[in-house]
């Protein structure tokens, strides 16, 4: 569970000092207040597991049988257990994580998206070639076990960063890894509840909003989350079964959507209202169910004449 913040230090969603924040607003120009008083939890695990955990009610027999032979020895030998494995690369396996460090992401045109692999992709060194590629390794028989079990896990992972819209933005700032947030909040991950805040503000960027903070639903274990995504009305959209126009989807997404507290992503000196997370929260579920449902049947197709 998340560890709650002190009631000191958020007040209404507002931090109390306010006059120690509009301080820091004017020095810091680039800071965007958003006040989320919601729980948080993050994509970047929550999210993952969670496309994992969909596709897997969704696996036809025989590609059930071939997932649990490849994943058979892993710790959590199932496709929620081993939807982050490519991101514990980092300190895993540093070199093979710097090797593999753009399969998370595409960067699509400026004013534009339109997916061309000349453009986007011309060394297969994106989210769209990375899932081609290994979805190829995967449906290949003759590749060794380790080879097809490692494709396996690369392809839970990213076709989930495929749908999430900052890893396929047109936008100049690095999926909003540059696009700097004060955060207020009364909820934070264990992992970034230590020395993260002065006065009730945590500094940030709007990447690492979705990640950690978009999110999440208080009290529900990761299958009884799974579970109340999958039991909601259907469809949204299964088709295009194509890695090229997922990532097209997120990037249209994050205009349409308004994924920028500000317009096209120019900072201001402004309070956004506390409700971010909560306004965004059905989008970034709605991607969640697409991609847990499209990559179960990317492993139904890819698995289907396996023995």
């Amino acid at each position: 569970m998340p560890r709650r913040f002190p009631d000191r230090l958020v007040s209404a969603g507002r931090p109390r000092s306010s006059r120690r924040l509009r301080a820091a607003l004017l020095l810091l120009p680039a800071l965007l207040l958003l006040a989320l008083a919601a729980p948080v939890a993050a994509w970047s695990a929550l999210g993952h597991k969670l496309v994992g955990a969909l596709a897997q009610r969704h696996l036809t027999p025989a590609a059930q049988r071939e997932v649990d032979r490849l994943l058979a020895g892993e710790p959590d030998p199932t496709l929620a257990g081993v939807a982050t494995w490519a991101d514990t690369l980092r300190d895993r396996d540093p070199a093979r994580f710097k090797a593999t460090s753009r399969w998370h992401y595409v960067k699509f045109d400026d004013g534009g998206c339109q997916y061309a692999q000349a453009r986007q992709c011309p060394d297969g060194q994106c989210v769209v070639g990375a899932i081609q590629a290994q979805q190829a390794i995967l449906a290949d028989r003759g590749q060794p076990d380790e080879a097809r079990r490692d494709a396996l896990k690369f392809l839970v992972h990213f076709v989930g960063d495929a749908h999430q819209p900052l890893h396929a933005s047109a936008l100049e700032d690095k999926g909003g890894n540059d696009y700097q947030v004060s955060l207020a909040t009364r909820m934070e991950p264990e992992a970034y509840a230590r020395n993260r805040y002065t006065d009730g503000v945590m500094g940030t960027n709007l990447h690492s909003v979705w990640d950690y903070y978009v999110l999440g639903e208080a009290g529900l274990s990761l299958e009884d989350y799974a579970a109340k995504l999958d039991a909601r009305p259907w469809p949204p959209r299964r088709e295009p079964l194509s890695a090229p126009d997922w990532a097209a989807e997120s990037c249209r997404l994050v205009d349409s959507e308004r994924l920028y507290p500000t317009r096209r992503g120019k900072p201001v000196h402004a309070f956004a209202g506390a409700d971010y997370s909560l306004k965004h929260r059905a989008l970034a579920e709605r991607r969640i169910r697409e991609a847990g449902y499209r990559l179960a049947e990317l492993l139904n197709q890819t698995l289907a004449q396996t023995p």
